[in-house]
């Protein structure tokens, strides 16, 4: 691989919103720097996409945090990945700074969670016409 820019033959990006949509019905694994998803993709491969919302900073911060995650996917999904999966990362507050290495650990380690089906609770979510927030 030629510093890092090329993507495998195993290995595509997602690209399409619908696809990061149905990913968000996966397995949920949250670390202090991202959320991992990851959801059967019916036979396409191993597949990968990025997300970072505005809340974590302005666009050189994301960009930056995409790039970092992007790097990180590509070494670990051939190896570690789940065949035939969309894995998709969504940036959290805080994992910019993080160390890359201690990134890659917790995505070692979030991917074997996922492997194994052990993913985080669903997010509840208020049930419609009920307070939330401030109980108001």
């Amino acid at each position: 691989m030629l510093y890092g820019f090329l993507v495998s033959d195993s290995l595509s990006i997602i690209r399409k919103r619908s696809d990061f949509l149905a990913a968000n019905r996966g397995v949920r694994v949250a670390r202090p720097g991202f959320v991992l998803l990851a959801h059967p993709n019916g036979g396409l491969g191993k597949r990968f996409g990025v997300t970072v919302t505005k809340k974590i900073g302005n666009a050189v911060v994301r960009n930056r945090m995409k790039r970092r995650f992007r790097e990180l996917l590509r070494a670990a999904l051939p190896s570690s990945g789940l065949a035939d999966h969309d894995h998709v990362l969504i940036g959290r507050e805080g994992g910019v700074e993080r160390d890359f290495a201690l990134l890659g650990e917790e995505l070692a380690a979030a991917l074997a969670r996922a492997t194994a089906g052990k993913g985080d609770p669903p997010r509840r979510r208020p049930a419609p016409g009920k307070p939330h927030g401030r109980g108001r």
